[in-house]
Formats: structure tokens, sequence, C-alpha cells
């Protein structure tokens, strides 16, 4: 079996896997432009597949004008120059099949870019052929926007066109306008695109911004948030002020993601993982889009990406999973592209990145559910902190100081420490490389018994050697102070996993449920991880330790 196979799941190889996200701009450079391409994550594919994963997820690397950093989409069907060409797409196909490991793409297709074909004859006149496949809409007889949506990247969800002498409507950047699924030919349109990357031979899709495709088509207003009539939900753009009744998260788009899955169905052992970014209600929308075995196969929303770090905040999301969407399937990350690396956002003062880094690792490792990581974090990679200058995020320009924008997360991968720009390119690269980062170098750390990489490489091998973590049930048992403590199990292997949220030592105590028996440390002390002990009725746990034992 090979370094990330996962084979033995057969059509359900998405349940319980691995998935690394390679950001394509900033993993390598091989034209020695300061931008990563496609030949540059096939090269490093190696370095992927020793970590034991099962599959690898692209963000967008198709031809885009690059507002949005790719996620603004100017041709569905080719590769960006930036990038390479469809050729190179197609090796990196095939040396991830040889590795073992899956490819899933990112799709972007709630909107386009502003010079997609498709919008420009779109907004020529409001009676051509593509007229109606985008949310175009008039302006009220005062010349104000249609309604009192907003843009999530702030300011009005509209955009006034002179040519067409309408509103157009963009829920992110006025350069990528939404487009209109209540129109089915835009539907089959977006289909096709996804067919033709299917026929070039990846294994499933990250649908991005899923909630996102339908709108309202009644156009109403959105009500205000009770908070933020007061002012107090410390929302850093317009957007958070709203309760997103009408612009995202409609039920028509439930049909859609049947058409979506039934397109998937046709070539096997494809899935799809939705992005589900909906404040007031994340859990029930991820349980609508994963139910009933005829949309996606699993969902991830950002409960678990956010600055809150407890025993009772990670239960309260599991569970309110468990009980919201039991027929569902869940994917759980700590860090994105699009969020503070969790290395920083947890580690408190006086803490070490690594010690968090690594049992994090192993948390994520543990939960019921499919798992997520972002490049760099099996290396502790901590936030990058760069000045206004260095800055390329549309978000962090725009907002700030109050908002330093995503560019944090997105810095160069780092390969080789004394290497030019830490062996990620031979220019200057499109974002700097932190000189804190080159001593987290994947040569430095590669071989290092005790290092964050080889706890990544640790645990998810622990992972995979048994059935338990990878689908087996989840059970919380009680615990006292910041301590989470609950069973997986299949069949007859059942396992005990604890954790030590606290930054001091804890003494948990075995509870009477389990009755008397004997639990075997599945690992001491694998890498510096898991170091809990059983001491004859408790488990002790070091700062941020951690404990995985087979009961019975």
């Amino acid at each position: 079996m090979m370094a990330g196979d996962n084979s033995g799941q057969g059509s359900e190889w998405w349940r319980g896997c691995v998935i690394y996200q390679v950001y394509p701009r900033s993993f390598q450079d091989t034209t020695g432009d300061g931008s990563g391409d496609l030949k540059g994550i096939t090269a490093r594919l190696a370095h992927i597949a020793s970590l034991g994963v099962d599959a690898v997820w692209l963000s967008p690397f198709f031809k885009s004008p690059m507002a949005d950093m790719g996620y603004d989409v100017s041709d569905y069907r080719d590769v960006d120059p930036m990038f390479g060409t469809l050729e190179d797409f197609d090796a990196l196909v095939a040396e991830a099949h040889r590795l073992g490991l899956k490819l899933i793409i990112d799709q972007v297709i709630s909107h386009s870019s502003d010079k997609h074909e498709w919008f420009a004859e779109s907004r020529a006149s409001r009676d051509n052929a593509k007229a109606d496949w985008y949310v175009w809409a008039d302006a009220k007889p005062d010349g104000s926007a249609p309604n009192n949506w907003q843009s999530l990247f702030g300011g009005p969800a509209w955009e006034w066109d002179a040519t067409r002498r309408q509103y157009y409507m963009h829920n992110f950047l006025a350069a990528q306008p939404d487009l209109n699924f209540h129109n089915p030919d835009v539907q089959d349109a977006l289909l096709d695109t996804v067919r033709f990357w299917l026929e070039r031979g990846v294994d499933g899709f990250r649908l991005d911004t899923v909630n996102y495709y339908v709108h309202d088509r009644w156009l109403r207003d959105n009500p205000p948030l009770a908070s933020s009539v007061a002012g107090t939900n410390g929302s850093t753009s317009t957007y958070g002020f709203q309760e997103h009744l009408f612009d995202k998260t409609r039920p028509e788009n439930l049909e859609f993601l049947k058409r979506f899955r039934a397109l998937l169905d046709e070539y096997p052992d494809r899935a799809a993982v939705g992005e589900v970014g909906d404040e007031e209600r994340s859990l029930q929308t991820l349980a609508a889009y994963v139910s009933g075995g005829d949309k996606l196969q699993m969902c991830y929303t950002f409960d678990l990406l956010s600055p809150q770090f407890s025993a009772a905040h990670v239960r309260g999301c599991v569970e309110a999973f468990e009980t919201t969407a039991p027929d569902g399937w869940v994917c759980w990350a700590f860090s994105n592209h699009d969020v503070v690396r969790h290395a920083s956002r947890w580690t408190r003062p006086g803490e070490s990145p690594d010690a968090m880094a690594k049992f994090s690792i192993a948390l994520l490792s543990c939960l019921r559910g499919s798992i997520c990581l972002y490049q760099g974090e099996e290396l502790g990679l901590e936030e990058a902190e760069l000045a206004y200058e260095d800055l390329r995020d549309p978000v962090g320009i725009r907002f700030w100081p109050g908002v330093k924008g995503r560019d944090g997360c997105r810095t160069p991968m780092v390969w080789q420490a004394e290497a030019e720009n830490a062996g990620f390119s031979t220019a200057k690269p499109w974002l700097p490389v932190p000189l804190a980062h080159r001593g987290r170098a994947v040569d430095i750390q590669d071989g290092e018994g005790g290092s964050v990489l080889a706890a990544y490489r640790s645990i998810l091998a622990l992972r995979k050697l048994h059935s338990a973590l990878i689908a087996g049930s989840i059970r919380f048992l009680e615990a006292e102070g910041d301590v989470l403590a609950f069973i997986r199990q299949q069949e007859d292997e059942i396992l005990l996993c604890v954790f030590n949220f606290a930054a001091e030592p804890a003494n948990w105590a075995l509870p009477a449920e389990l009755g008397d028996v004997e639990i075997t440390p599945l690992a001491v002390d694998v890498a510096g991880v898991l170091g809990g002990v059983v001491e004859e009725s408790a488990l002790a746990l070091p700062p941020l330790g951690s404990f995985v034992g087979r009961i019975g």
C-alpha cells in the first residue's frame, strides 16, 4: 500500500480521509517568477505523500485576473499561465495517482470574474443570450441599490453598470459578479465545466462558498442582527450587521446540489466537500447539504477555525454536528488559506507553538470525521507578520489596520533553511518568506524525531492503523476542568482519547462507567505528543497533553 493509499475504503475513500490543502501560488516555484506553479506541486508531491495523507486539495489554478488571488475565474476550463498548462495539470494528476493520492480541486462557481466571456456578453445588453446569466436588478427610483444586501468584503453587494443601466450583485469583490442559479442554462454550463475536470481524472471537488449559489429571487432585504443594532457584534465589515436570510442559503440550492451529486455519481469513487459560510445556522445548513445521500458527501464550517480554544468549545461543536446531522459526514480543519494559522491563533503567552501544533494534530486526528491540513502546519508555521506594503490580499489592503487580511497565512512554503528564499523560488517571492519560518524548514525537521513534522507523520500513521479513528462512532465522557475525553469505537476496537487543553497538568479520574477495564496506551510518546500516563484509576496529563489507549 502506498503512502497515501486509502483504497481499502472503496467508493467511500473520503470517509475519514486526510486531505492536505495546497495553496499553489505559495508551494513551489519552478519558473523563477516568484510564484508557485503546477510543476512545483508535482515535484513536491512526495513530501505530501510522506505525511500519510490520502488526498491533495488544490486552491484555484484556473485562468484569472487574480483580483482575489484566483477566486475570480475567467475561464473554468483552462490553467492560468502563472501556474502552467493543462498538460502540467495532467502530469500532476498522474503523479498524484502514482503516489496513491486522490486529487481534489477548488470549484468556484457561485461567481465568476468580471473578465469572464459570459459576463462580457451578459453586461452588453438586456436581451442577449446570456443577459440573465448573472444577477441583475434595476435601481430604486432614487438611483440607490435594489436592496440592503452587503458584500462580504464590505459595502453594498451591488455595483452599477453604465452599459445596462442596472446593478449587478457581488457577494465578494465587485470584480466577482454572482451567477444566476435560477437560470437552468447557468447550472448546465457550470456542470459542464465540472465534467471537463472529471474527464481529466480529478477525484473530487472542494466547493467554495457552497451556500452562496442561490439568492432570493424577490430580492428581499435582510433583517439586521439584534446585536448589531446596538453595535456590539464587533464586526469590522458591514456584512456582519445583517442576518443573511435572503442573499444566501436559499432552499433552492438543495436542488442544484442534487444535480451536482448526480453528475459525480456518473464517475466511480468521486466526492465533494462543501465550504459552508453561514454565521447564524452553519450546522443546520451543513446537515441539509450532507443528508440523504443525494447531495454532498461532506462539508466543513468555520466552527473550529475560530480563536476559541477549549475542551468545551470542541465538544460543543462535535456534539452539535452529531445531533444535527446524524446521517451526515463532516470535515474538520484548524487552519486554511483564509484564517490566522492555529499555531498563532491558539498558542497562549509563554507556551511553545510546537507544543500547540503537536497537541492539535493529535486532537484533529482523533475527531470523528475527515480532516483537512493546510500546507505548512506540519512544520508548525506561525502566522507571518507583514508590512502594509507587502500585502497582496484585497481584504487586508482595504481594511488595514483593523483587518490585516489573509496574506499572513499564505506566505511561501519553506523547504531548505539556508537556500535562497528557503528553496521556494530563485526570484523575489510574491509574498515575503519570514525569517522565523526558515528555522522550521522541511530539511531541518526531516529526520528529527522530536520535530512537529515527525509528530504529524507519527500521528497520521497511528490514525491509519485504527479503523475506530477513521470511521468509528464517538461518545463523550464527563471531565472536569479543560479536559476533553471521548470514546471512539468501530466494532470490537474501543479507544479512549483524552486531551488536556490547559496550560497546567491535569489528573482525569477514570469514570465508573468504564468499569474495571484494562487501558493500554497505543503509544506512550509518539514524537513528543501522546504524553498521558495511566496511574491506577486516573490519567495524568501534562500541559497540552494527550492520551490515546485501547480499552479491553
